[in-house]
């Protein structure tokens, strides 16, 4: 009997002390691209922030093209495999596709996945939605010349719409400043 009320009260403890609330989509995660997340088949985007598409090229400080789009989902991939924990999304709402626009943090407390992409010089603080919150993270990765900001690269939504124009991706990459 007093084991079973042990076990009760562990569960209860347990149950107490998960942060996430019945709103929030908890789960395991998978990559779909920079700033982009599937828990449980929902689409999640992450909310404040913008990566670079995944077809998209920046350059390096030797100014040789690269994936940079690619290397903002495979940090993500590497942060999801390395934490081992369940991410927690708290919705802000909807976006023009139907995804869900979420603060999405691997455990809690965990990195807040959008500041870890934007503090590594991966994405980009979003001011038109962010209002400045990872501005200060960018701030830094500039300075340090971390992730695109080693080179030169273009805002993935100044590239979104080189290529809704109908122009090339190497072009909307590099020429498109």
């Amino acid at each position: 009997m007093r084991r079973r009320w042990r076990l009760a009260a562990a569960t209860v403890g347990v149950l107490v002390a998960t942060p996430a609330t019945a709103d929030d989509i908890v789960g395991r995660a998978s990559v779909i691209d920079g700033d982009t997340i599937e828990i449980h088949g929902t689409r999640i985007r992450l909310w404040g922030i913008d990566a670079p598409e995944s077809d998209q090229l920046c350059r390096n400080d030797d100014s040789n093209l690269y994936r940079c789009g690619q290397q903002a989902a495979t940090a993500l991939d590497v942060l999801l495999y390395l934490v081992k924990r369940p991410v927690i999304c708290s919705s802000k709402g909807k976006d023009q596709y139907g995804r869900t626009v979420a603060v999405c943090k691997v455990g809690d407390p965990g990195p807040d996945m959008a500041h870890y992409l934007v503090g590594k010089g991966l994405a980009l603080d979003w001011p038109k939605y962010s209002h400045g919150y990872y501005a200060e993270a960018q701030t830094k990765a500039q300075a340090a010349g971390r992730g695109i900001w080693s080179g030169s690269f273009v805002a993935p939504w100044l590239y979104r719409t080189c290529i809704r124009a109908g122009q090339r991706p190497t072009y909307c990459s590099d020429e498109a400043k």
